[in-house]
């Protein structure tokens, strides 16, 4: 058995990480009632804060909902530590992931929702490019390593609970206090997820460090991949660098966001108090100096990013940004 196998008791701990179906929120909870009589002037009150939100804010809404959108994609590449063949297993791992899952397909869902009802973008190139990145796949870079997907939900998980926290004061300063409302109650859900993998990984840290460090040393060594890094729409082939490049201009994630996650799990999984030796204590050091190394950087990108010229974005009708 696995360490990550045998680690079925610590998730049954923490299977409180995940909201009781009985407090649950759904996307309903944050849209107009279209069932009410008053339907039509709620729908309109809903479209007419939207129309507050500038072009940029729309592109990373709809890139962060593409994102959330290829759900399956990121669902397969857990799937294999969980070990749930039949769909239904009752082992704690299995329930965790089936859990999580479902908390997480609500976020597309409302984000999608969203966007439809407000009238904003090109529906159908937001769909067109949902479709190419669940069929185009995901790759963590980390393939058949358990520690490696587990430090890399990690990460990432923290990474859209800042993307989606920077979008609703953005919006709230705006005053579209409707998609506020929403990215702060997805942020919240983030952060539930991201406290139980960085518990996870915190575990084998005192189970397997050795290895642990490794897998988080090599993660960080090839970058991490972002989810939506193979995103297309079938016309603009740098679509991902695109609207990464808005969002760094936007500040709804960048290269200090970057700098600051790893700063964060640093410190969660106790690495610079922590003892090791050999290619582990190398680990170590270069992890512990990888801060820095992104907040030096993040002048030079900023300023790269900022002289880049604007290009047309297919999901606001080539509105260019």
């Amino acid at each position: 058995m696995s360490i990550v196998e045998s680690m079925q008791g610590f998730v049954e701990e923490n299977l409180s990480l995940l909201t009781p179906l009985e407090q649950i929120w759904q996307p309903t909870d944050y849209l107009p009632d279209l069932t009410a009589e008053d339907w039509s002037p709620r729908l309109g009150r809903f479209r007419e804060t939207a129309e507050r939100l500038p072009d940029d804010l729309l592109v990373i809404l709809v890139g962060n909902m593409i994102t959330e959108e290829a759900l399956p994609n990121y669902t397969l590449s857990l799937g294999r530590i969980a070990k749930d063949p039949t769909g239904t297993t009752d082992t704690p791992w299995a329930r965790w992931l089936r859990g999580w899952t479902a908390e997480e397909n609500r976020h597309g869902d409302l984000l999608n929702a969203y966007l439809r009802l407000t009238g904003r973008v090109d529906m159908r190139s937001v769909e067109l490019t949902i479709h190419h990145l669940i069929r185009n796949g995901f790759s963590t870079g980390g393939e058949g390593d358990d520690y490696a997907g587990l430090i890399y939900a990690s990460f990432q998980e923290r990474a859209t609970r800042l993307s989606h926290g920077n979008l609703a004061k953005l919006a709230a300063d705006r005053g579209e206090e409707n998609l506020a409302r929403i990215c702060r109650k997805i942020a919240a859900d983030e952060t539930r997820h991201e406290v139980f993998y960085t518990k996870v990984v915190g575990e084998l840290f005192e189970r397997d460090p050795e290895t642990t460090i490794l897998a988080y040393r090599g993660m960080l060594r090839r970058l991490v991949a972002m989810p939506g890094s193979r995103m297309s729409d079938g016309r603009d082939q740098n679509l991902f660098d695109h609207y990464a490049a808005v969002a760094q201009r936007t500040g709804v994630y960048t290269t200090r966001d970057y700098a600051s996650i790893i700063r964060h799990l640093n410190a969660a999984w106790g690495l610079e108090t922590r003892s090791f030796a050999g290619k582990a204590a190398k680990a170590a050091d270069y992890l512990c100096g990888q801060p820095e190394r992104y907040e030096r950087l993040a002048d030079e990108i900023e300023s790269r990013i900022a002289e880049q010229p604007t290009v047309p974005f297919s999901w606001i009708h080539d509105r260019a940004m």
